[in-house]
């Protein structure tokens, strides 16, 4: 006899925690003589109390005599329910005789005139185990076949289905009737129940069905073509050789109104040819899927269909001819879906297609600056990161390119700007021939600038590329017109005195200041005849030193001697030469007094007087080896940064592992009608391997063949002394965890109502409550209970078994659990980002927890590893940073959650050479996370893992 958690059970009620259970007298009298309200109502408690665990025997005769006469429709609804989940056999296991009664008042229900109570007694017959029970009512399900109404002629297809499958011997004719049914049926709900059965029951008669009206599919409803397809992918995926006689069927079913029906249809398509002429079609319906759909998840979906299309190198050529109906999906608000969309348009871009490509995204740029959306700026930084990589894939673009971003340098979104500066600093580097167009375009967008990064990186260009005298002449300009009036110090204090008389005349904004041939200074200005406001517009540079943020001025200093000493070298005047060094000295001067006066918010740090002061001693001394340092070497080690990221990005395409496809002359040519049936259907069948990974199935693993991975996961809950020895499997499944208890009687006793008592800690929650068992002597029994995890957070499974011994009089044994850890590594899964993005979110999250190193390992670089390995992070710190030995280490590492939490983590790492070389490594891992738990579990798990494990040697 089957205990009761191993009964069929299809209803999952929930029942309150601390819900007062009614006494079975009281349950009595409200069912023999409430009225029909009470009646309900003691019903339902009946109906929780069994699934609970009580039996109740005396009430089944009660519930018979009393509530089952009764017509009330919520009265019928609720005793399906309950002939469901009543135990229906004697401890012997022999059918209980009061259901003779029962199985008499299904069949006046399966005659009944009403539609629903005709219905609802079908589906509930689908799930009774008992074929004694069915067996008197088949010819009353027969009947129901021919009813006026689908309700009830679809639920006899199912019933008939489920007592066919499983009891064969009931209706050994069912394939035929339902063929017959088939044939005669119109409504498309009941010929798709009819369709399903004959696909499992008997897979030639559907066929024949299929065949007699594949020109009619087009026309049938949504759900009997989704079937269809179902059926079409098996038999091709059994029987190759029918693939020429429903890849029509398949090609017109992409035409269907249904979204449903297109996506599986183009699925099944792919899956059955691999013609560019099939896959093309199949792309375009996704492309159109996406496009139309509006919810997110399914274009995301979708999203992801086209890009494992991508990953065979067979099908990308076909999908590089799509790019452009690709890139429509960019009208889509989301931003993963965007972001999705420009990475698979990129890896798809061509040089046949780049420039359209190149259009499009233009028009996506120009389209960001009229919207204000709080997405609108991570957008423009997606389209300028990908506007960046089509000019670095293909360089002659990145003409018509450049004067579209230059436009974003003003941009108040400060990362859009940096983005911008990053792609144009690489072009300007490796693109010789484009130099003369960024620094004219930089220079006439630098007044709009508003962000001080922003301003020290273009000042960075303009001192290390600007090379012609005019060039120069107006960085100077450009310098001054954004510093104001000079010294900036006497400047400032007239303004605070008020000694600037309000109707005084300004220069300030208009102001041209150009050399003369004799080396003076020509002052041209536009003289405006406003007065000055009250409030006075501060100059940007001034403002940002004004601020405080001196290292805008370090910075000014190194670009003004830049060009100074370029100025020098192509200017023969001295006069000429001299003015210009003397207004760049001026200028680092007037900074570092601006800095000394404490008129500045903060005063100017140390490191930037040394840094501006270097740069005065420079320009008055003009050494040869100074020259060389300042305007080749820093140009060097940009082109050495810049080499060493174009060899990360070809080491991250080689791991990859992208292969070329290559026929070799002397590969056998493959022919369709010769090839072995084995071999043609070689591969999986999609509909197993997703219901398989949906159950939580997974492959063996190549290197763990014999599943030892699994057996790590066993968890010890009991003592091998305890009376009750019990041991879990924890299966995590993504979001759920299933515990597969082993639960062993090790008395020689018999212990009833054996149940396991769970409670969690932390974000985890208990689905069901396991059922109570009955174990005989030395017995054993396996029992589940499903968790759900709601956030990646370390969390505890803890509990005990409680029982009865049958026949003692003492009360309830108890046997405590162990706890059960749940590992926050299987959530956490390796993740990539760039720099900007790492220090974004380093700045905005507030959880940090600081872990001291405490190892054994003694080496820098093995610790690393050690912790990576420990933890799923990855390291983004690049590996020429790390090489080399020198005494201490830092990297910077990353993951994310499957719930989309982001882990970011920063070890600080060194080695005393004064402590020997088998000293441990010392220092700190600091974690940040959003979420408080995600921080503590991280730095937990690195605490319980930091030591690494010492081999034991045999002696």
């Amino acid at each position: 006899m089957a205990s009761i958690a191993e009964q069929p059970c299809y209803t999952l009620i929930n029942v309150p925690m601390g819900a007062e259970l009614p006494t079975e007298l009281q349950l009595k009298t409200d069912l023999e003589t409430g009225d029909a309200r009470t009646k309900i109502e003691a019903l339902k408690k009946v109906i929780q109390l069994i699934l609970n665990g009580e039996k109740m025997p005396s009430l089944l005769m009660i519930i018979i005599r009393f509530v089952m006469p009764m017509q009330d429709h919520m009265v019928k609804k609720l005793l399906l329910v309950f002939w469901e989940v009543v135990p229906k056999y004697t401890p012997e296991g022999k059918l209980l005789q009061e259901f003779i009664l029962v199985c008499d008042a299904y069949r006046k229900d399966l005659q009944h005139p009403n539609e629903f109570i005709r219905g609802s007694t079908l589906r509930f017959l689908c799930k009774l185990k008992e074929p004694e029970l069915l067996e008197p009512l088949m010819p009353a399900i027969r009947q129901c076949l021919e009813h006026r109404h689908s309700y009830v002629r679809r639920n006899a297809v199912l019933a008939i289905y489920t007592i066919y499958r499983n009891f064969e011997f009931l209706i050994p004719d069912a394939p035929e009737l339902i063929h017959n049914f088939l044939e005669g049926e119109q409504d498309m709900s009941c010929k798709r129940n009819a369709f399903m059965m004959l696909i499992h029951a008997d897979q030639e008669r559907a066929l024949d069905y299929l065949s007699s009206c594949i020109d009619q599919v087009t026309s049938f409803g949504d759900i009997l073509q989704l079937v269809i397809v179902e059926l079409i992918y098996k038999v091709c995926h059994a029987n190759p050789g029918e693939r020429a006689r429903f890849i029509r069927c398949i090609y017109n079913l992409l035409n269907s109104s249904s979204p449903a029906v297109r996506y599986e249809a183009a699925g099944t398509l792919v899956t059955l040819s691999s013609a560019p002429t099939a896959i093309k079609a199949a792309a375009s319906c996704y492309i159109e899927l996406i496009v139309k759909e509006s919810d997110n998840n399914v274009k995301l979906i979708v999203l992801d269909r086209l890009i494992a299309l991508k990953e065979d190198l067979n099908h990308e050529k076909v999908l590089q001819d799509l790019v452009m109906d690709i890139l429509r999906v960019l009208g889509s608000p989301d931003q993963e879906v965007r972001k999705k969309t420009l990475n698979l348009a990129l890896d798809l871009t061509t040089s046949r297609n780049i420039e359209e490509m190149v259009l499009v995204l233009k028009k996506e740029v120009v389209k960001t600056n009229n919207v204000e959306h709080e997405d609108t700026g991570k957008y423009r930084q997606l389209l300028v990161r990908t506007l960046h990589q089509c000019s670095v894939k293909f360089p002659d673009v990145a003409a018509t390119i450049i004067p579209v971003l230059m436009e974003f340098l003003g941009d108040t979104n400060e990362l859009a700007a940096a983005d911008v500066l990053v792609f144009i600093r690489e072009a300007v580097q490796r693109f010789d021939q484009l130099r003369p167009l960024v620094i004219r375009k930089l220079l006439d967008v630098f007044g709009t600038i508003k962000s001080m990064k922003i301003h020290r990186a273009a000042l960075w260009i303009l001192g290390e590329y600007c090379t012609s005298s005019d060039d120069i002449q107006s960085v100077m300009t450009l310098v001054r017109q954004s510093l104001g009036d000079i010294p900036i110090v006497d400047d400032e204090i007239k303004k605070t005195a008020g000694e600037v008389k309000e109707d005084e005349m300004q220069m300030g904004g208009n102001v041209q200041r150009l050399v003369a041939a004799d080396g003076t200074y020509v002052t041209q200005s536009a003289f405006s005849t406003t007065t000055v406001a009250k409030k006075e517009e501060v100059p940007p540079l001034r403002k940002d030193m004004m601020d405080g943020d001196f290292f805008i001025g370090a910075a000014l200093a190194t670009s003004l001697t830049k060009l100074a000493l370029k100025f020098i070298a192509i200017t023969q005047d001295k006069k000429r030469q001299n003015a210009f060094v003397a207004e760049a000295m001026l200028i680092m001067a007037t900074i570092i007094h601006l800095g000394k006066s404490g008129l500045s918010t903060k005063p100017i740090t140390d490191d930037d007087v040394d840094r501006i002061a270097v740069c005065l001693r420079v320009l008055a001394e003009r050494s040869d080896m100074m020259n060389e340092i300042f305007n080749t070497a820093c140009r060097g080690s940009l082109s050495l940064m810049l080499a060493a990221k174009i060899e990360e990005e070809k080491q991250l395409q080689q791991a990859a592992g992208r292969k070329e496809v290559k026929v070799h002359a002397d590969d056998p040519i493959s022919f369709a009608q010769l090839i072995n049936r084995s071999d043609q259907a070689g591969g999986e069948n999609v509909f197993e391997l997703t219901l398989s990974q949906a159950l939580g199935g997974n492959a063996k693993r190549d290197g763990d063949p014999l599943g030892a991975s699994k057996l790590n996961k066993v968890t010890q809950l009991t003592g091998f002394s305890d009376p009750v020895y019990a041991e879990a499997y924890v299966n995590v499944n993504q979001f759920d965890i299933v515990l597969d208890v082993l639960i062993v009687n090790q008395t020689a006793d018999t212990l009833q109502n054996l149940t396991l008592e769970l409670a969690t800690l932390g974000d985890l929650k208990l689905v069901e409550k396991p059922q109570p068992l009955t174990l005989a002597p030395h017995d054993f029994c396996n029992t589940k209970a499903n968790v759900k995890v709601t956030s990646t957070e370390n969390g505890i499974i803890f509990g005990n078994i409680v029982y009865d011994v049958s026949g003692a009089a003492s009360d309830r044994n108890c046997v405590v659990l162990n706890d059960i850890h749940i590992d926050i590594m299987d959530y956490i899964v390796p993740a990539s980002c760039t720099d900007t993005e790492f220090r974004q979110m380093w700045a905005e999250f507030e959880w940090e927890n600081k872990v001291t190193v405490n190892t054994n390992i003694s080496d820098l670089r093995e610790y690393l590893e050690h912790v990576m390995s420990c933890t799923n992070l990855k390291c983004l710190t690049p590996e020429k940073a790390l090489s080399g030995d020198c005494g201490f280490m830092a990297a910077n590492m990353y993951a994310r959650s499957i719930f989309g939490e982001d882990v970011l983590a920063n070890l600080s790492i060194e080695k005393p050479f004064h402590l020997g070389k088998e000293a441990p490594v010392q220092g700190h891992v600091r974690i940040r996370a959003k979420s408080q738990g995600m921080a503590l579990s991280m730095g937990d798990k690195i605490n319980l893992s930091q030591k690494k494990a010492l081999k034991t040697t045999s002696s």
